[in-house]
């Protein structure tokens, strides 16, 4: 079976979405809002929602909204919204204490039922560093070295607890079995947590480790941690290239590849003929400011400044940082990178195409267009599926649950029905035994 997540940011995932008639118009803090794209989603069988997170405020702000909720407490929230649907939210290494962290997706592993994601990030912004007392961005090496001690540390605290260690023996005045608790004490280069967890093991054991770094340090982290991998692929043949490496990395590794599910991103604009499709990506193009697009970049390669390059000249790699020394988001930086070597865009083409889903796959076409696509990447070794992000919400989602998702179902691809409660059922992954 093909996995689908659904993606919810902003008002879509075309920068200028806020703007188009199809968007909701609730404030961007409304929780209806992420409930109406949840339960569109859970109606629509999907395997689970995303909320991504970054910890400063964009200088685009002005012109180009993307203030969102806080995605743990948000998710808590949707999880009252939702019954079977996985929830997964972004939450940062570099940024965060691994006990507050471990309790916190702990805590929504019970109240989802077993239905929780963590979204793993090393936070690239410099931006993000100054509000936590960083007067410089942390390097690359030094985030995924920190990222490896932290992932150390919270799997101590979720495994701190037996799986059998609560009785709740009233009669016998006994809570916990005898030595149903075993703390970690780690003591590392970066953390001391002396432990256990102070509270149980939750129904999944551990929440499904999702991650979305693409650079030869971030694929090596997912070989070692991932179970689910949000992945930037411009193209099939990269994809494939990418799908295959990253398995047989996962094998070094001495795991089950099936154990790692892939799924690039995918935002489709979807008419009734390819015309109709192109005419609606050319909308939401036209409702773009080519300016806000070059702050994004910019922001994309570490606040390089790109304002000397004229709009309509063909692109070099040479004019682009090389991104082994970004210490931003390194995959990215990658990605378009190649791009511009392999297709030459001039500015205002890379912007405009990158304006659609930030380097994740674009496109537009009818709803069987769209679902041979997603057939032919999971049939030819590019996908396990797919993080389908709406390029306007929640009417581009609409359109995909009612005339995609259907022509997934009749080809036997895609569930009718939940056989699952759990996320790591949704993705037929294994529940994490205590080490």
């Amino acid at each position: 079976m093909i996995h689908l997540n659904l993606f919810i940011q902003s008002r879509g995932h075309h920068e200028a979405s806020w703007r188009h008639p199809g968007a909701s118009t609730l404030p961007l803090t409304d929780i209806r809002f992420y409930a109406e794209c949840a339960r569109l989603a859970e109606a629509a069988k999907f395997d689970s929602i995303f909320l991504a997170d970054q910890l400063a405020l964009g200088d685009d702000v002005a012109r180009a909204p993307r203030t969102w909720l806080e995605p743990v407490t948000a998710l808590a929230a949707l999880s009252m919204a939702t019954t079977h649907i996985g929830l997964i939210g972004t939450c940062s290494t570099t940024y965060t204490e691994p006990f507050n962290l471990a309790r916190q997706f702990a805590s929504l592993d019970h109240i989802t039922g077993g239905r929780i994601g963590w979204n793993i990030v090393t936070s690239w912004l410099a931006a993000a560093a100054r509000n936590f007392g960083d007067a410089a961005q942390v390097s690359h090496a030094d985030r995924y070295e920190r990222a490896e001690e932290f992932m150390a540390v919270v799997k101590g605290l979720w495994d701190s607890w037996a799986d059998d260690a609560v009785l709740d023996d009233r009669a016998h005045g006994r809570y916990l079995r005898d030595g149903a608790l075993r703390p970690p004490n780690h003591v590392g280069a970066q953390y001391q947590v002396a432990g256990p967890l102070n509270l149980p093991r939750g129904p999944q054991g551990r929440p499904v480790f999702v991650q979305a770094g693409s650079s030869e340090t971030g694929r090596r982290f997912a070989a070692r941690h991932a179970e689910a991998v949000f992945t930037a692929q411009m193209e099939k043949l990269t994809a494939q290239q990418f799908y295959k490496e990253l398995k047989a990395l996962a094998v070094a590794e001495g795991r089950d590849p099936s154990q790692v599910v892939i799924l690039p991103g995918l935002s489709p604009v979807i008419g009734g003929t390819e015309a109709e499709a192109q005419r609606l990506a050319r909308e939401l193009d036209d409702l773009s400011d080519p300016e806000v697009g070059r702050k994004r970049l910019s922001g994309r390669f570490g606040g390089h400044d790109f304002s000397h390059l004229p709009m309509d000249k063909p692109l070099s790699p040479e004019d682009f940082p090389d991104p082994d020394t970004v210490q931003a988001a390194r995959s990215r930086t990658e990605v378009i990178v190649g791009l511009v070597r392999r297709e030459k865009p001039t500015l205002r083409q890379l912007l405009s195409y990158l304006a659609g889903a930030r380097g994740h796959y674009v496109t537009a076409g009818t709803p069987e267009q769209i679902a041979d696509l997603i057939a032919d990447w999971c049939a030819e070794g590019a996908a396990d599926g797919f993080n389908v992000m709406p390029p306007v919400l929640p009417a581009s989602l609409e359109v995909f649950a009612s005339q995609v998702i259907p022509l997934l179902q009749r080809r036997g691809l895609f569930r009718t029905e939940y056989t699952a409660e759990t996320l790591r059922g949704h993705y037929g992954l294994a529940r994490p035994a205590v080490v």
